[in-house]
């Protein structure tokens, strides 16, 4: 007869309560599943009773859960049933996909996905290359993309940790009347970072990477004199950067890391508009193997149906001034 043992398995990286379900359902199910040991649960510990055969097989079956859910950041009666009952094996490969355009598996089960065909090029060219520029307009859903390809690839264990940055220009000096330290100063103006990332990462989850480094978020200026090794970095809001900044960005890029820069040269909040490095940096280094450049249009446009009409009035208004502005300049030669 075999020798009972108690283990305690800690189950580390994951929301508890998602692993063992509503009401314990999922729990519920493992106990079903392996009635030869007793199984209790206090937060992320699980201890099991049992023959130590029994235990061994059923800590190999629960890490391989975890391991799932980490990766693909949900769980389903369906996923529990093939880790208890089936080969390991069929539970580590990847679930029939809903189609060849997702990125990654989000909260809940969401699925993010390349939606467009820009977002669809930007996740292809990520595969061969280390840096690339994505650039368009607002709700093109480039940074939303760049940071499904950082989530991705942190769950693949491809790079260690995912740096966000953005420059925080729009604070000016009025930073110093906001209240609070610099984080809370400079937390609203990084709040749509961490908007993408709670849709793709359970919040218990990103809490603790954030404490522990694994993501980080911080301004531009925090990146000067860093060297950035197995790091997903992804510099957003870049037409806000003078070329000066962003050549010293791209130049922190270290060791078996990948950079993402994006941006919207309409939106150009530097005093003058002329000051933006972003096309000039682009410019420079258009067709340098491994560089990718993806130029999003307003067919990109994922947001709600209204924002495709305000763009394309913006840019009618633009190409108006524009144009008065160089016939001023003509009749001005003139006289």
């Amino acid at each position: 007869m075999s020798e009972e043992i108690v283990k305690e398995i800690l189950v580390e990286g994951v929301d508890a309560r998602e692993l063992y379900g509503a009401q314990n359902a999922y729990l519920e199910q493992m106990r079903e599943l392996c009635p030869r040991i007793k199984i209790v649960a206090r937060g992320d510990k699980i201890k099991a009773l049992g023959a130590r055969s029994d235990v061994a097989a059923f800590e190999r079956r629960m890490n391989a859960l975890v391991d799932y859910y980490i990766k693909y950041g949900h769980i389903s009666s369906e996923v529990v049933s093939q880790a208890f009952s089936s080969s390991l094996a069929e539970l580590s490969s990847e679930p029939p996909a809903i189609d060849k355009d997702v990125i990654v598996y989000g909260n809940n089960g969401a699925i993010i996905r390349a939606r467009t065909v820009n977002q669809q090029r930007l996740v292809k060219l990520a595969e061969r290359c280390d840096l690339l520029f994505a650039v368009g307009p607002a709700g093109s859903g480039k940074t939303y993309t760049a940071i499904a390809l950082a989530v991705r690839a942190l769950k693949e264990r491809e790079v260690r940790r995912i740096i966000l940055t953005r420059p925080a220009v729009e604070a000016g000096e009025k930073l110093g009347f906001l209240p609070g330290d610099l984080k809370e100063k400079l937390d609203p103006y990084l709040q749509p970072l961490y908007d993408a990332l709670n849709d793709m990462i359970p919040a218990a989850k990103l809490q603790k990477y954030i404490e522990e480094g694994t993501v980080q978020i911080a301004p531009l200026a925090y990146m000067r004199g860093r060297t950035l090794d197995n790091a997903f970095v992804i510099l957003d809001e870049a037409q806000n950067t003078t070329l000066s900044q962003i050549k010293m960005f791209l130049t922190r890029m270290g060791r078996n890391a990948k950079f993402i820069v994006t941006g919207d040269v309409t939106q150009i909040d530097l005093p003058r508009r002329s000051d933006s490095g972003l096309t000039k940096a682009m410019d420079t280094l258009r067709g340098i193997d491994d560089i990718g450049i993806v130029e999003f249009d307003k067919r990109d446009i994922v947001r709600h149906k209204l924002v495709k009409y305000i763009v394309d009035a913006f840019e009618r208004r633009a190409e108006l001034e524009n144009g008065l502005r160089n016939k001023e300049v003509k009749e001005t030669e003139c006289d």
